[in-house]
């Protein structure tokens, strides 16, 4: 049985924690992806808070097992969804990248990584269907418009899925040990501190943007460095050194 004491200063650290967690890399790097595509600031915010939608309810369901099961993620899946968002990382760096240097293509809404990446999977898959002896025309895709409600809220989920940092691990880790309602209270408060870090982090890439689109100079700069910031944090991530990054809270 946990006293009350003990109680508040574990939902105090769950919260903090979940502060914490809204701030990496990958989080950083999703948001601005979806915040930089949108034609106006209204749609900037609410497409990047149904990217943090998607993130919380992985959190939700996966630290409901936790305290549910009184077991937390083996360690062996950090490093693995380390390097999983190191890929889409990369992709999403050099898709920017490339569409920067074609005329024409920034008007319109760029793909999200994982749309990306399942679509590069499908063309291979067709690719070697016409090898054998496959008769299909054009190489099936999914989310051929870019970014839209469902697309948006399942990359939040994958990342939830592929994005295991330290803070999130801690969480199911003191919520397993925590277990029954003082489990659930503080998988919540853990969420809270994700949601407001996370809103605070879309409104100030919205206004960015926002901001940007009043010239095209200022909108390719933050285009380059957004391709440039994607790149750099994917490769670290992807050779399993996300650890070296330094804290961006301390």
């Amino acid at each position: 049985m946990v006293n009350a004491v003990d109680l508040r200063l574990a939902l105090v650290s769950a919260a903090m924690l979940g502060f914490r967690h809204g701030l990496d890399y990958d989080h950083i790097a999703a948001i601005t992806d979806i915040s930089s595509v949108q034609s106006n600031a209204r749609d900037a915010m609410r497409f990047g808070l149904l990217y943090v939608a998607g993130h919380a309810t992985t959190v939700a369901v996966l630290g409901g097992a936790a305290v549910a099961f009184r077991m937390a993620l083996p360690p062996a899946s950090d490093l693995w969804a380390e390097r999983l968002v190191g890929v889409t990382l990369l992709v999403l760096g050099l898709y920017v990248l490339g569409t920067f240097f074609r005329p024409g293509t920034h008007s319109h809404r760029p793909r999200t990584r994982i749309t990306l990446l399942i679509n590069g999977v499908l063309w291979i898959y067709w690719r070697l269907s016409l090898i054998f002896g496959g008769t299909r025309v054009e190489a099936p895709q999914v989310f051929k418009q870019g970014y839209g409600t469902s697309s948006t809220f399942l990359v939040g989920v994958i990342h939830g899925l592929g994005a295991e940092t330290f803070t999130q691990v801690s969480l199911f880790l003191a919520a397993a040990s925590l277990g029954g309602t003082a489990g659930v209270l503080g998988l919540l408060a853990f969420i809270l501190g994700l949601l407001v870090m996370n809103t605070l982090m879309c409104a100030a890439a919205t206004g960015l943007f926002s901001a940007a689109l009043t010239s095209p100079n200022a909108l390719r700069a933050l285009s380059l460095a957004t391709a440039a910031y994607s790149i750099v944090v994917g490769t670290i991530f992807l050779f399993g050194s996300a650890g070296r990054l330094p804290s961006l809270t301390d």
